[in-house]
């Protein structure tokens, strides 16, 4: 019943992301990244980013796993191996409980197992280096987007200020 509860949230987590993804084609228009000119106006700037494209962001975040996990045959072998395993002992507490030396194990118990046993082949596989290259990847891509992506209105507020101070210096 959790279980259910759970999925459903999940979905509709998914569904609110999905709805409030700006446009790929106003999120990676060149013509609206621009350097800022100070630091004060590039925190506001970024802190506005990381909130208008908070979904964008995470499909960026999802794009990278999907990659490093393409790129990485062992570490998707390991993954499917593990999730097979959770799989077969889902399949099997469903007929009856499995008993190890005459004790019923519970399904925590069994998956907490299989975690044990897996990591070994994650460790082979460089699940860990994978996380962090993920990790450091996404960190340094929407930094990269928040900090120098402007915007129409940005681009103009500070063209009016620089037309400004322009015409102010004699």
């Amino acid at each position: 019943m959790s279980m259910t509860l759970t999925n459903i949230r999940l979905r509709e987590w998914f569904q609110k992301r999905r709805e409030s993804v700006q446009p790929w084609n106003i999120f990676l228009s060149p013509s609206n990244f621009k350097l800022p000119k100070a630091v004060a106006p590039a925190t506001k700037r970024f802190m506005s980013n990381i909130e208008k494209f908070q979904s964008n962001y995470i499909f960026v975040f999802l794009g990278l796993v999907a990659f490093c996990l393409l790129t990485s045959p062992l570490l998707l072998v390991a993954i499917a191996t593990s999730l097979g395993a959770c799989y077969i002992i889902s399949l099997k507490n469903q007929d009856r409980k499995i008993r190890i030396m005459g004790r019923e194990l519970s399904l925590v118990e069994q998956y907490t197992a299989v975690g044990i046993m897996s990591f070994p082949i994650f460790w082979l596989a460089g699940a860990g280096s994978a996380v962090f290259w993920v990790i450091g990847a996404s960190f340094f891509a929407i930094a990269l987007h928040a900090s120098l992506y402007a915007g129409q209105e940005d681009i103009a507020i500070n063209d009016e200020v620089f037309e400004e101070l322009k015409v102010e210096t004699v």
